[in-house]
């Protein structure tokens, strides 16, 4: 009996971002992964799915340097044709993204090959590390075919959290926040990024605001009552 063409092999696929929460492919399994050499960062100008060429939104790329843990999905060979087919017609609508086989490692140990979408750096989509003020302003306004930019943002995160990855995409939109929040508080983490969402500041903006001066002054006094010892008597 001939061996199996590497065509009707198992494969893997790396998700770092919304393929994590909407993956839309059939898997087998799935893992924590670790890719080296590439990083997460909101660095792509969306013109198609959260933003369009006249009101770009913002979305994730795996960019060059660092290291990026996301998830790892394992696809049964007889599924390779129609998942490749489907991840090309949903990542590379515009090319700004690459697609590469690259060396992950698995949290519980092991390692494979597996198929990601790295960004081109020299395509007009490439933003890369755009000031933090311009990054919540094409965030807060970009919708796209598949609906609004703050929720791309807000689902990814929240997933992050639910998977225990402390990723620095809060970081990101509001350093001085995320400096003050663990990375396990999601209450807080859900709070400021609902602040930003809403408002379009971040929440160390909101806390460090002065707030509008009283038209007249305050004086601080108590009433004490004429025998003290009535006090302890109650």
């Amino acid at each position: 009996m001939g061996s199996a063409s590497p065509r009707d092999e198992d494969f893997w696929v790396f998700g770092y971002g919304s393929l994590m929460w909407r993956p839309g492919f059939d898997f087998i399994d799935s893992a924590l992964a670790w890719v080296h050499g590439y990083h997460r960062a909101l660095c792509i100008f969306s013109h198609v799915h959260r933003g369009t060429p006249e009101r770009p939104g913002l979305v994730l790329g795996l960019d060059r340097g660092g290291s990026c843990q996301g998830v790892a999905f394992k696809i049964a060979g007889r599924d390779r044709a129609e998942t490749i087919r489907y991840l090309r017609e949903r990542e590379l609508v515009t090319s700004v993204y690459l697609e590469k086989t690259l060396g992950v490692r698995f949290v519980d140990g092991g390692g494979a090959k597996a198929l990601a979408y790295v960004v081109d750096r020299t395509h007009i989509q490439y933003a890369g590390r755009l000031p933090e003020d311009e990054m919540i302003r094409l965030i807060a306004e970009g919708v796209g075919l598949n609906g609004d930019n703050p929720a791309y943002v807000r689902n990814t995160y929240e997933h992050l959290l639910r998977l225990d990855i402390h990723d620095a995409e809060l970081a990101e939109v509001d350093p001085n926040a995320a400096r003050r929040i663990a990375p396990k508080d999601a209450q807080r983490i859900q709070r400021a990024l609902e602040v930003w969402r809403i408002s379009g500041r971040p929440l160390s903006a909101q806390q460090t605001a002065q707030a509008t001066p009283l038209p007249f002054a305050l004086k601080t006094f108590a009433i004490l009552p004429e025998d003290r010892a009535a006090l302890h008597r109650r």
